[in-house]
C-alpha cells in the first residue's frame, strides 16, 4: 500500500511543534479517513483538499485514504494542514515526487478552487520549524511579508496548489518574498495635548521610565484617558526579540497588518468594560486563543471606567500582574500566552460622576462601594495612584509651555538605560521586573532610607507586596534624577504616591 509523508506545524499557544502528515492508500470502500485529534475545522479538510486537488487537474484516489496526523495525542486546530494533506495525498498516488517534500514544512489553507488562502501563526509556525532543523517552507503567497521576518529558512509562496504541485515536479519555481520594507511607525498622540495635571503628568513619566502600573481617579473630562493614550509613545521601542514575541501573538491573533506587519512599538489596547472574560484573558472553544492582555504583552493595557469591569474580570488579572504570562487549562490541553504589560486604570470617583465634586449627589456608602468594586489585592499590585482635579480655567495653563512628548521621552529612556545597565547581568529589563527579594538582600537600602517604609508597616497601612513595590519606585525615581541608588527622598515620594487614596 502507497504511503507518503509531508510536514506541518501545530501551534500550542505562540509554541509551534512540527507535525507529520501520513498518507495511506488502501483499498475497500472509497471513503478519507483522517486521525490524530483533528478539531471540527480540520476534520473538513478532507472535502476541502479532495475538490482542490481535482480542481487543479489531479484525479482523487480510488478507495479508501486514511490521513495520520503525528503525534496522534496532539490536539490539532485550523485548517493550516491542507497543503501538506494534499501534497501527501498526491505524493502517495505518484502524481508527484515526494524529494521535495522532505525538509518542507507546508502551511496553508486550500480553497474548493485549489487557491492557497492564508492562515493564522504563520510567524510562529516558521519560528518553530527552523528550531525542528527544517530548511524549507512553503506559505501562502499572501502571507510572504510575514513568513519574510523568519531568519535562517527558506521561505517560498504558492498562490495556488498547482504552482506547489509544478514545484514539486520541478517544472516551476515559487512566488520569492520581496525585501521587507521598512517598519511604519504609527503617529503617537503628543503629551504637550493634556492641559495642566501636573502630578499626572509626572506619574506618567514615572510609570513609564519603570514600568510601572498606573491608578488614574477623577471627573470625567480631566484628561484620564488622554495622559493614558500618551503612554505608549513615552516607551521605548521594542528590541528584535520583543517585536518577534509581540508579532507572534498577534499572528495567532489574526489581527497583523498585512503591509507591515512586524510590531516595533508597544502595543496599547484598550478593551471596552463590557468584554467577556474569555476575550480579556484568553479562550474559547478548544485550545484557547490569545486575549487582550496578550494583545497588550509588551505595551499598556488601559482599563477606562475599571470599576464598570465588574469584580470577576477584574480579579482575573491579579495572577497574571504578578507572573507576566496566562496559563488557561482546556479539556484539549493548557495554553500559555504572554502578558507582561504596563496595566493603567482609570476610573470616576462615584456612579454620578459629576464636573465638581461639590454638585455630588452620592451618598458616602454609594461612593465606597462604587470604589470597593477594586479589590484591595488588586490595588497592591497598582504602584502609583494619582488624584486628577478639574481644571479651574484654560487660560491658567499655557499649552505652548507644556512638555511633549520628544523630550519626556529623552528622561525616560534615559532612565530606563541606568535601569538596563544595572540588571543586565541578572536578566531584569526594568525596576518593575525586579524581585523583592533581590531588592531587599542584594540591593538593600540602608536603614535611614527606609525609615518611613518600616513605619507603614507598623501601622499596617502597607502590605509586604506593597513595600517591594515602593522599593522599585523608589529606584525608578532614583533613576530618573541621576542618583546611583534610592535615598529617603525617593522613598518618601515613592510612598506618598501608593498612600494617595481614589476616594
Amino acid at each position: 500500500m502507497p504511503i507518503a509523508k509531508a510536514w506541518s506545524v501545530a501551534l500550542l499557544g505562540i509554541d509551534g511543534r512540527v507535525i507529520e502528515i501520513e498518507a495511506d492508500l488502501g483499498g475497500g470502500l472509497s471513503r478519507v479517513t483522517l486521525v490524530g485529534l483533528p478539531d471540527a475545522g480540520l476534520r473538513e479538510a478532507k472535502d476541502r483538499v479532495r475538490s482542490a486537488v481535482r480542481n487543479s487537474g489531479q484525479p482523487w484516489p480510488e478507495g479508501k485514504v486514511t490521513l495520520g496526523l503525528s503525534p496522534a495525542n496532539l490536539p490539532k486546530v485550523g485548517s493550516a494542514y491542507d497543503l501538506g494533506i494534499a501534497a501527501a495525498v498526491l505524493a502517495a498516488t505518484g502524481a508527484v515526487p515526494a524529494t521535495r517534500l522532505i525538509g518542507t514544512v507546508l502551511l496553508g489553507e486550500l480553497a474548493l478552487d485549489g487557491r492557497v488562502r492564508p492562515v493564522r501563526g504563520i510567524l510562529p509556525g516558521l519560528l518553530a520549524a527552523r528550531t525542528a532543523g527544517y530548511a524549507r517552507a512553503v506559505v501562502p503567497a499572501d502571507s510572504l511579508v510575514e513568513a519574510a521576518l523568519v531568519n535562517g529558512i527558506d521561505v517560498a509562496g504558492a498562490p495556488h496548489l498547482r504552482d506547489l504541485l509544478a514545484w514539486l515536479k520541478n517544472e516551476a519555481a515559487l512566488v520569492a518574498p520581496k525585501p521587507p520594507e521598512p517598519a511604519t511607525t504609527p503617529p503617537v498622540p503628543d503629551l504637550a495635548d493634556v492641559v495642566g495635571q501636573p502630578e499626572a503628568r509626572w506619574a506618567l513619566e514615572v510609570a513609564a521610565a519603570g514600568g510601572h502600573h498606573l491608578l488614574f481617579t477623577g471627573p470625567p473630562g480631566v484628561g484620564k484617558t488622554m495622559l493614558a493614550r500618551r503612554l505608549p509613545g513615552l516607551l521605548p521601542s521594542l528590541s528584535p526579540e520583543e517585536s518577534l514575541e509581540v508579532t507572534a501573538v498577534h499572528s495567532v491573533d489574526g489581527s497583523l497588518s498585512k503591509s507591515s506587519p512586524l510590531v516595533t512599538v508597544p502595543p496599547f489596547v484598550a478593551p471596552h468594560h463590557s468584554i467577556s472574560i474569555a476575550a480579556l484573558i484568553g479562550g474559547g472553544s478548544g485550545l484557547a486563543s490569545p486575549g487582550a492582555i496578550s494583545r497588550a504583552h509588551r505595551g499598556v493595557l488601559f482599563l477606562d471606567e475599571v470599576c464598570e469591569f465588574g469584580g470577576q474580570r477584574l480579579e482575573s488579572l491579579r495572577t497574571v500582574l504578578e507572573e507576566g504570562e496566562v496559563r488557561i487549562a482546556r479539556v484539549k490541553g493548557s495554553i500559555t500566552y504572554p502578558a507582561r504589560f504596563q496595566l493603567v486604570l482609570a476610573t470616576n470617583p462615584c456612579p454620578c460622576a459629576p464636573p465638581k465634586d461639590a454638585d455630588c449627589v452620592c451618598s458616602p456608602t454609594a461612593r465606597r462601594r462604587y470604589l470597593g468594586r477594586l479589590s484591595g489585592p488588586l490595588l497592591d499590585r497598582v504602584d502609583l495612584r494619582v488624584r486628577l482635579r478639574p481644571l479651574s480655567a484654560l487660560s491658567a495653563h499655557d499649552t505652548g509651555t507644556a512638555e511633549r512628548t520628544e523630550t519626556v521621552r529623552a528622561r525616560v529612556l534615559e532612565a530606563r538605560e541606568r535601569a538596563t545597565r544595572r540588571w543586565q547581568e541578572h536578566g531584569w529589563r526594568s525596576n518593575s521586573e525586579v524581585p523583592g527579594p533581590a531588592l531587599r538582600r542584594q540591593f538593600g537600602l540602608p536603614a535611614d532610607a527606609t525609615v518611613l517604609l518600616d513605619r507603614a508597616l507598623e501601622r499596617g497601612v502597607l502590605s509586604g507586596r506593597g513595600a517591594d513595590r515602593c522599593l522599585r519606585i523608589a529606584w525608578t525615581l532614583a533613576d530618573l534624577d541621576g542618583e546611583p541608588r534610592p535615598g529617603a527622598e525617593q522613598v518618601g515620594a515613592a510612598l506618598a504616591f501608593r498612600e494617595r487614596v481614589a476616594a
